[in-house]
């Protein structure tokens, strides 16, 4: 999930969820600093133009030759910042053509659509990149086809524009094939593949020469007059005369006016357009510094190293027509023929949006009379008849979803929606539909979600309303261990020309934007590394203070550094591929959007993010790997195979005793309430049914729930606080939460009931307030919902006190679907791990990386449930986690560790050493498999050759021998392989060993074995913590988290875990501070603080942080 705090402090949003008047304002009080928004991959607010001044006198130009962000490292400002400066400066229009693709297009044409400015969109092409140019100075960087890590980055130019709509699509198809012809960062086209394109399509683009590296301006400088010729014929001769251009350009070096020169004669003697632009890198000139520190970054060289190929004089900027006319006076009629070609070129990117393709129905039935066919079945199964529904309403919510789904055009969206889940269900693959998607008795019917939208009152149109643009957003959690079959039916069922993954645009962030910021600067490759990792990883950069680091302390930052890095940060770098987000279209998806390779084998992905694909109409299902899902369906697994029993996780019984231990925050490993903030509430919101789950999911966010602050549903339900309503009539939205909204659908159902609303336009509303929000809108909604409030007898101090409880509720607020949905999560987790606790630990641990806890502390939490956890064995092991008969365990079962956690092991290696046994010997495991040398002396080291009666150091000996043994020699010739007599490990011996061969303890604790030493020191232990007395304490562990939420005021939130339990402890600004550099990077602490105990909850207010040393650790989970 993801969330967009909003600037509101907590503070004021409590204020105003409780009723309170507003307190005075205080003369410290200061505005929140929004600085750390990520632009890139999550747009916070949209684009809007403020204040743009056009140029008084406007000569009719358009730039033709624009790069942005996009073209990752080799363009300095954003499409956005590029359209408000071009719209400034009275451009007709603005063409963006970024290296290789169409990577910012839909942000540049948003953009310019805001401001009235015609767009025109092309790329520039690098041609035969991979063919290394004789003679040059540069040979060894031509041999590399990648534009990243070489100071100029091979290969020819060319300019190309898409004419219309149709050209854009055979455009992004080249790029497309250029880019699946090479390698990541590295397409791969030829001139004559490039020439034969073009003729192909002779009169759908407009062609360029581009600008230094232009095949036609490069054979000017390296052959003269002559072999520029020659490559200007070659593209007259593909695209005709109509469509080549040579294009000027004038940076102010002194060799441009004679190259012009040469170029002008060539293009009136072989009768194609002249025309000027001013390869745009950046829109400003104050932007030329970051322009030449990217291309430092770009090459992995310093400034100074890279000094010479830069240009002498920052002027790649945007210019105005009249500027240019005085660029290029010399040449009458060009700066004319570029505005007069944008002109020809300029359309909207909306005219390329695609559909869905019509879905496969079966018996010559339509898709709407499909869907209705399989949705009345399902129906049928849910609800029961027509004639005798077991849920009132049910079939007369069915089909009003239906009429507004056939009058929207949405069947086929539904129909796939069914079809992948229906894929999942056949071949035992657990999912389910999150999100909005559960407020629909369609879905519900259909399978898609387990949530009763009718019998819980949901809003249906908080999922889908007659006004929405587009199909509805449904999620769906697959396990994440399956979902890439998923994935692949999709692949299959629709086709590779149809179907691709949506891309995540990677940006720079506080680490990565210092530590490049700084090799561009020149400092060493150590100081690099050390500034980096002095900072948070989501620590804004400017938030840094500077002035409590000494500049003598290692941690300074020069100033130089911090700037450059600030200017870097939230800039694109390259594309990764999104978490589950794939596109679905009725024509090839290269047409709309060029693919391109991931880093992924075998993966390609768009090159459009989730945001860029729903503007411009692709339709997007998110096919998101859920964890949990995969742990619980092992978990199930397990049980079935080790104590015979059939669990169903869609008809588990509510059980009292299962809420009693998520009363006491036992609930390490349980799904979305085992973070330090959820393991603080549950003792305060005591669960006892299943809804309070579903108000324990919406409760936690970023930052409410934070050290004192109690939110104030809690205190209500507590009665520490009365049940108030602004006014009677918001008591049917909102007795279920006390009065206090937590859902969205409550604000929507507020806004039904005081003000006349229709659900549409709640639905409206809500959307208007959230994370990009509307200026425009919210004015007209406001209007529209104070005089639905003043028609309804509402006076206007309560509507005001109204609509800032609506604003303030707005950022925050949680779909009530959605928690609902994970609620059924939190169950289920919760009963496994009651009832059958090494399953669950085993299942956890086959699901790894997830959660919040590493494998040692769930190992640990599992220990503290009376759970044997047992170590690596040969012959016992299997490649993933299991359980065995162990008597003196919980449940008579023990969790047994497999192959796949040893150190080095691949899941690949791990499955066959399993498959491969039983072993009589160590020579036997070194031929059956391809195990390698290292990868035998970490199962020796983790125990696991016992079972040939081997200790850890007698082991660690004979794989040395054994090592000689493979399957190309002679069997029985290894010498050297019984030990002689060598001292035995003692118990800290054996942890330390475990810890390092599997990242698993199952009998010791780092603490356990300090635990005398500690106890003298006046430590106490976790345990002791909870019963001792107030006042001053002292406590040590190893640090499982580390966690600084924006909200938190600079506070810091540290998890300690020691042999007893986990340890919460508040860090404040001002003693992170003081022991920044201990507390940042230290695997173990000792803390001394005020002991603080509220409703089950304690925590320790740190005073004084110190190092605790040991002798192994497992690196703590950070977040933010």
């Amino acid at each position: 999930m993801g969330f967009n705090n909003p600037a509101m402090p907590w503070r004021e949003l409590e204020r105003r969820l409780s009723d309170r008047e507003p307190e005075p304002p205080s003369s410290s009080s200061r505005q929140p600093d929004q600085s750390d928004s990520k632009a890139w991959p999550r747009r916070g607010t949209p684009f809007e133009l403020h204040g743009v001044r056009r140029s008084e006198r406007v000569v009719p130009y358009a730039e033709l030759h624009t790069h942005s962000h996009f073209s990752f490292l080799d363009g300095a400002s954003s499409p956005e910042e590029l359209v408000l400066e071009a719209a400034r400066l009275g451009l007709e229009t603005l063409a963006l053509t970024d290296h290789g693709g169409f990577y910012g297009v839909v942000r540049f044409a948003e953009a310019a659509r805001e401001v009235g400015l015609p767009t025109v969109f092309g790329a520039e092409l690098t041609v035969d990149s991979w063919q290394p140019e004789g003679n040059s100075a540069l040979g060894r960087d031509l041999q590399d086809p990648s534009r990243v890590g070489t100071a100029d980055p091979p290969g020819k130019r060319l300019i190309v524009l898409a004419r219309h709509p149709g050209g854009y699509a055979s455009l992004a198809a080249l790029l497309s094939r250029s880019q699946m012809a090479g390698k990541k960062g590295a397409p791969r086209i030829s001139m004559p593949e490039l020439l034969s394109a073009v003729d192909r399509h002779r009169g759908d683009w407009a062609l360029l020469t581009s600008g230094r590296r232009g095949a036609v301006p490069a054979a000017l400088k390296m052959e003269g007059i002559s072999g520029a010729r020659r490559e200007l014929l070659q593209l007259i001769e593909a695209a005709g005369n109509d469509n080549v251009f040579v294009e000027l350009w004038h940076h102010g070096d002194p060799s441009d006016d004679v190259r012009n020169d040469y170029l002008a004669d060539l293009a009136r003697e072989q009768k194609v357009g002249l025309l000027c632009t001013n390869g745009v890198h950046y829109a400003t000139p104050s932007r030329r510094h970051l322009a030449w520190a990217m291309s430092a970054i770009r090459s992995r060289r310093s400034l100074d190293q890279i000094d010479g190929w830069l240009p002498g004089h920052g002027s790649a900027h945007l210019r105005s027509g009249s500027e240019q006319a005085r660029w290029f006076s010399r040449y009458p009629g060009v700066v004319e023929a570029a505005a007069e070609l944008g002109r020809e070129c300029a359309f909207d990117l909306s005219l390329v949006a695609p559909n869905l393709p019509p879905y496969p129905c079966p018996n010559g039935m339509n898709e709407m009379s499909y869907l209705h066919k399989i949705v009345h079945k399902g129906a049928e199964h849910r609800y029961g008849p027509q004639s005798a529904e077991t849920i009132a309403g049910a079939w007369q919510q069915i089909a009003y979803e239906l009429a507004l789904i056939e009058q929207l055009g949405f069947p086929g969206y539904f129909l796939v929606v069914w079809d992948i889940v229906s894929f999942c269900r056949t071949r035992n693959i657990l999912c389910q539909g999150r999100g909005s998607a559960a407020n629909s008795a369609v879905c519900y019917a259909l399978g898609i979600t387990n949530v009763d939208a009718v019998s819980l009152g949901l809003l249906f149109e908080r999922f889908l309303s007659p006004e929405r643009d587009g199909p509805p957003d449904i999620d769906l959690d697959i396990e994440s261990g399956r979902r890439e079959e998923v994935i692949q039916y999709v692949f299959d069922r629709y086709g590779r020309e149809h179907t691709a993954q949506v891309a995540n645009v990677i940006t720079y962030r506080t680490r990565s934007a210092v530590r490049d910021a700084a090799r561009a600067l020149g400092y060493a490759s150590g100081q690099q590394d050390a500034w980096s990792k002095s900072l948070d990883r989501h620590e804004p950069i400017r938030s840094r203070s500077q002035p409590e680091v000494g500049k003598q302390d290692s941690d300074f930052i020069p100033e130089d550094v911090l700037q450059l890095a600030s200017e870097i940060e939230n800039t694109p770098r390259h594309l990764g591929i999104h978490s589950g987000g794939m596109v679905i279209c009725d024509r090839p998806i290269i047409e709309v959007c060029p693919v391109e390779w991931a880093r992924m084998a075998d993966r390609s992905v768009l090159q459009w993010d989730k945001d860029d694909c729903a503007s411009v109409g692709l339709v997007k299902f998110d096919l998101l790997g859920l964890g949990m899902l995969s742990a619980l369906h092992n978990a199930v697994d397990l049980i079935a195979g080790s104590h015979d029993v059939e669990v169903d996780l869609g008809a588990l019984p509510q059980e009292d005793e299962v809420y009693e231990m998520l009363c006491r925050a036992d609930s390490i490993g349980v799904f979305q309430v085992e973070s330090r903030a959820q393991m603080a509430t549950l003792p305060r919101l005591r669960p006892r049914c299943f809804y309070d789950l579903v108000v324990e999911v919406a409760l936690i966010r970023p930052g409410p729930i934070q050290g004192g602050s109690v939110h104030p549903y809690i205190r209500r339900r507590n009665g520490e606080e009365a049940v108030t309503y602004l006014h009677p009539l918001l008591k049917p939205a909102l007795s279920k939460t006390l009065g206090i909204p937590l859902f969205q659908e409550q604000l929507m159902q507020m806004a039904i009931d005081v003000a006349g609303f229709t659900p549409s336009e709640a639905d409206e509303l809500r959307q208007a307030m959230g994370s990009k929000r509307s200026r425009e809108r919210m004015n007209r909604l406001r209007y529209r919902l104070y005089e639905g409030m003043s028609e309804h007898g509402i006076k206007q101090k309560v509507a005001d006190q109204i609509w800032e409880k609506m604003v303030a509720f707005a950022n925050y607020g949680f779909p009530e679907s959605h928690s609902v949905s994970f609620a059924h999560l939190v169950y289920a987790s919760s009963w496994i791990k009651y009832h059958y606790p090494a399953a669950f630990c085993a299942a956890l641990l086959n699901s790894q990386p997830m959660g919040f806890y590493s494998s040692h502390s769930l190992v640990q939490d599992a220990r503290r449930h009376g759970v044997k956890v047992l170590t690596p064995d040969l012959n016992a092991s299997s490649d993933k986690a299991t359980l065995e008969v162990f008597d003196g365990s919980t449940g008579g079962v023990a969790v047994r560790l497999g192959f796949v956690s040893i150190r080095g092991f691949s899941e690949d290696l791990a499955f066959q050493i399993a498959a491969s046994g039983p072993y009589e010997d160590l020579e036997q495991l070194s031929r059956r498999t391809p195990i390698s040398q290292k990868q035998l002396e970490a199962l020796a080291t983790s125990g696991a050759f016992a079972c040939f009666g081997l200790e850890r150091r007698e082991a660690l000996w004979a794989v040395g021998a054994t090592a000689q043994s493979r399957p190309g020699r002679l069997r029985g010739i290894v010498t050297g392989v019984s030990a002689p007599t060598l001292p035995g490990m003692s118990l800290q011996e054996e942890a330390v060993s475990d810890l390092w061969a599997t990242g698993i303890a199952p009998n010791g604790h780092p603490t356990r074995f300090l635990r005398e030493e500690l106890k003298h020191a006046g430590v106490i232990t976790a345990e002791e913590l909870s019963s001792c007395n107030f006042g001053k304490v002292k406590v040590a562990g190893v640090v499982t988290h580390r966690q600084r939420p924006a909200t938190a005021a600079g506070t810091l939130f540290v998890n300690l875990e020691d042999e007893t339990g986990l340890i919460n402890v508040v860090v404040s600004r001002g003693c992170w501070l003081r022991f920044r550099a201990v507390v940042r990077s230290e695997p173990a602490l000792v803390v001394q603080g005020r002991l603080e105990r509220h409703e089950g909850v304690t925590n320790v207010i740190a005073e004084r942080i110190e190092k605790l040393e040991i002798e192994s650790s497992i690196p703590s989970r950070d977040f933010r």
